[in-house]
């Protein structure tokens, strides 16, 4: 099993335009019914996902595939690691239809913008439209720490970033001169 690079908008203090290109990028919808290619590229960010134990969540741009396919956990979310196959979902040309709840501000990291935080407000309930991994239509309705995750993941749909989002940005001292020249 190969690890999967995780694309980035920069890495050791240097942009990365290609990567940030594809980042930045509305992803394509996977085909419905899908296809062979399709069915491999949502095996390819589950094995990604799987793979990894710092994340909460996964979308295919952050691994370099420009497709509408996201995985996250649902539970545990202080543990490292995904526990069981109960603990984590994955969805397939996610849409928002309705968000709900009083707005909610709260510091979030992202493996693609690595080294900061940032302040993000997000719906505190959201309704979400998609497909489950076999293709199955699903609507699902996620609250609190949940709506959050899903809706980080799903901005990556978008190519929304953290760094997109109005909020304070937080970084390492060492790294100001870097972090102050891009986020002038």
């Amino acid at each position: 099993m190969t690890k999967h690079k995780t694309w980035q908008l920069w890495r050791d203090e240097k942009l990365t335009d290609e990567e940030a290109k594809l980042l930045r990028m509305k992803a394509a919808d996977l085909p419905v019914p899908f296809d062979a290619a399709a069915k491999k590229d949502i095996q390819t960010l589950v094995e990604a996902f799987l793979k990894r134990d710092d994340a909460l969540g996964l979308a295919a741009p952050q691994i370099g595939l420009s497709k509408r396919i996201i995985a996250f956990k649902v539970k545990d979310f202080d543990k490292k690691g995904v526990s069981g196959k109960d603990s984590w979902e994955v969805l397939v040309n996610a849409r928002i239809t309705q968000m709900r709840g009083e707005p909610e501000v709260m510091n979030e990291g992202c493996l693609s913008c690595p080294d900061i935080s940032v302040e993000v407000t997000r719906a505190t309930e959201i309704k979400v439209k998609a497909l489950d991994r076999n293709g199955n239509k699903v609507n699902r309705r996620y609250t609190g720490f949940l709506a959050r995750i899903v809706q980080h993941e799903i901005d990556h749909l978008e190519g929304r970033l953290v760094v997109d989002h109005e909020g304070t940005i937080s970084f390492p001292k060492e790294k100001k001169e870097f972090f102050d020249k891009i986020f002038k």
